[in-house]
């Protein structure tokens, strides 16, 4: 029987590449396994598969009766509907620990590290399989894109020499100019529905019983979005409405100046006031070195929801 390995909704370059990689690394193991994905694949991604020459994971939503295995999450809130009637056999990741669980034992790899596929990087140095050529690149691409070019508080040592060390099986001289390529990609959102920019790399989050969700958008420069805030705003309220949130916050990146701009609606602005010590004038304010959902968004809020 196949294992399904694939990562979170909305999935970003971490979960799409991560998902090729483990699945990849396992067949040669001789674990049949197949690459799946749960939502549609981001520019970002598609600028990555189509560099390095990789097939995309075949859409999938329903994994009722499979065995599967979850790289990039542990959280409910970001697994498929039917979880619940799938064996999860194994886990890769580098978030906090989620509430799934399972009746079993299984594999888990987690480190504390910035990106997903530097673990999986880790598992192949582990297993001693060599990584090919073009997987290898696009490994490289998925840490350069968790780690915002090694500037996320959440980049360790462990990444830049996973980087380093895929970098060089690939052939990439230039890991920083690669970066900036992919993040010139992933900032060109003209034409681009509001809707899917908003839903663009999406999650849930169960906070003290509240449903919270924390979209995020990094660009090479915050004067994109100049003229399209009020649009923003309107979305982010339907998409808050219709899947029945508390509150949804929208990070606006900027990797040059380091920090985000967050857009706030929802009925609990006083938790997420109290989370930043900030004002959020219009639903909006400027966070100055927050550049990280994981490490610098979810750890303040969690705590402010629980404090209620």
């Amino acid at each position: 029987m196949a294992t399904y390995i694939f990562g979170h909704t909305t999935p970003d370059s971490d979960s799409i590449i991560g998902a090729i990689a483990l699945s990849y690394l396992r067949n040669r193991l001789g674990y049949e396994s197949i690459p799946s994905r749960q939502g549609e694949i981001n520019p970002e991604s598609r600028f990555i598969l189509e560099r390095f020459g990789l097939e995309e994971p075949i859409l999938k939503s329903s994994y009722s009766g499979e065995d599967v295995y979850l790289i990039d999450f542990m959280e409910r809130s970001q697994a498929p509907a039917d979880i619940d009637e799938a064996n999860i056999i194994g886990i890769v990741d580098h978030h906090k620990l989620g509430d799934l669980t399972t009746s079993a034992p299984l594999d888990m790899w987690v480190r504390a590290v910035g990106c997903s596929n530097t673990v999986v990087k880790q598992m192949f140095d582990i297993f001693n399989i060599d990584i090919p050529e073009g997987l290898a690149g696009a490994m490289a691409c998925a840490i350069l894109s968790d780690t915002v070019i090694f500037k996320s508080p959440t980049s360790t040592k462990e990444d830049t020499k996973a980087c380093r060390e895929l970098a060089e099986i690939a052939g990439i001289e230039d890991v920083r100019a690669l970066g900036f390529e992919m993040f010139r990609v992933k900032s060109d959102i003209s034409g681009t529905p509001k809707r899917e920019l908003v839903l663009r790399d999406f999650k849930d989050f169960n906070m003290a019983g509240s449903k919270v969700a924390i979209g995020q958008l990094e660009v090479v420069d915050l004067s994109l979005f100049d003229n399209m805030r009020d649009e923003l705003f309107e979305v982010m309220e339907q998409i808050r409405v219709e899947g029945g949130r508390d509150t949804l916050i929208l990070m606006l990146t900027d990797i040059i100046q380091e920090g985000t701009e967050i857009l706030v609606v929802g009925d609990s602005l006083d938790r997420v006031r109290e989370a930043f010590g900030i004002d959020l004038r219009d639903g909006r304010e400027w966070l100055k070195g927050v550049m990280s959902r994981k490490k610098q968004i979810i750890p303040p809020l969690e705590k402010s929801f629980n404090d209620v």
